[in-house]
């Protein structure tokens, strides 16, 4: 069989058309691909899955053929042969956080380039509507599930999917137990207090973040440690919760700065958070950086553009989400797989100033 367009052959340098114009372009069928490619149709299949055993160049023929006739093939049809949808359900707190959204990004990257579609969900951090969201991903038969919303301990849906079989991964948190790609939130705390002992701040206050999460737990304790572990433990009336959001921070950090004597640093266990906490500096008439220094955590784009640029650590966040997808996928292909905590790095900035003198006090 010759293939050629209307022009003849390829004088005008152009790469030929292999579909007659007779064969119909609206919705084509596997039997129409290979009519004109000239094989079987169960060739056809196994040449756009990919398999071996196929000579290069009728792979090769059998792709231009179904992309010059457009055949896409049936989602459903495949779903039942296969069963697999080729869907992979997130569940995330909300996608309008910085971090979150560029996690998905690293997520949904990895699994297009596995042959994978990404449905993401916001959950609000409300367990009624995790498990209405998580039963919406499940109707839709999705292959496996990834969660940036999971809880430290006692997750009851976690449970559940574990008893079910359905292939899950953890993203950003942690939840004992439980496959998980996170940050070392631990060893990030632990730097932030490194970097604040060797500016010589002796009283230090923390925006811990929510109790339930794995990130403002780990992070608060990992300082903490290091603190207690230079003789200088962090009191309790100087640690307090705070939502993950620049009003959050601002409401802890006006309480902090209340206490007497007061902290001369304040670390924020995230980016938005220690933004608020710079507000209510500035609002109390201090200086950030110079009365109070300021640390957050995740390194988002914006913490370098501030008019105080935030000192902060960077947590890699796009390879945490394609780390996430290329575990849950191995995961769901039945390989041996672990969770993996990736190292944070400390941004020094001006936000948290040039350092006190040792054994300088707080203010009155």
């Amino acid at each position: 069989m010759t293939w050629r367009d209307d022009a003849g052959p390829a004088a005008s340098g152009r790469t030929e058309s292999v579909v007659p114009r007779s064969v119909p372009r609206r919705h084509p069928t596997i039997a129409e691909v290979a009519r004109v490619a000239g094989v079987h149709a169960s060739t056809v299949s196994r040449a756009l899955r990919g398999e071996s055993g196929i000579a290069a160049d009728t792979v090769g023929r059998v792709r231009r053929v179904a992309d010059e006739l457009g055949y896409r093939p049936d989602p459903a049809a495949v779903g039942l042969r296969t069963r697999r949808s080729g869907l992979i359900g997130v569940l995330v707190p909300r996608l309008t956080d910085v971090v979150l959204a560029t996690i998905y990004e690293g997520l949904d990257a990895a699994a297009a380039e596995a042959g994978f579609q990404t449905f993401v969900a916001n959950t609000g951090d409300d367990p009624e509507t995790r498990r209405r969201r998580l039963a919406t991903l499940r109707d839709r038969r999705v292959d496996g599930v990834v969660l940036g919303d999971a809880r430290l301990t006692d997750d009851d849906l976690l449970a559940g999917l574990a008893a079910d079989g359905l292939p899950y991964v953890l993203v950003s948190r942690r939840s004992r137990g439980h496959l998980s790609v996170t940050t070392d939130d631990l060893r990030g705390g632990r730097l932030v207090a490194e970097h604040l002992l060797a500016l010589g701040h002796e009283r230090v206050g923390v925006v811990a973040g929510r109790t339930y999460s794995s990130t403002g737990v780990e992070r608060t304790r990992g300082f903490r440690e290091r603190y207690a572990e230079a003789g200088l433990p962090v009191p309790e009336e100087l640690v307090l919760p705070s939502r993950y959001d620049v009003s959050g921070g601002r409401e802890v950090a006006d309480a902090l700065l209340a206490v007497r004597p007061r902290p001369t640093a304040l670390f924020a266990v995230n980016d938005f958070t220690a933004i608020g906490v710079m507000g209510a500096v500035r609002s109390a008439g201090l200086r950030i950086g110079d009365d109070v220094a300021v640390v957050g955590y995740n390194d988002v784009p914006l913490a370098a553009e501030l008019p105080i640029p935030l000192t902060t650590i960077a947590s890699p966040m796009t390879e945490m989400g394609r780390v996430g997808m290329a575990r849950l996928l191995d995961r769901a292909a039945g390989r041996t797989v672990r969770s993996v905590r990736l190292r944070p790095r400390l941004m020094a900035r001006e936000s948290s100033g040039p350092g006190r003198p040792a054994g300088s006090p707080g203010a009155d």
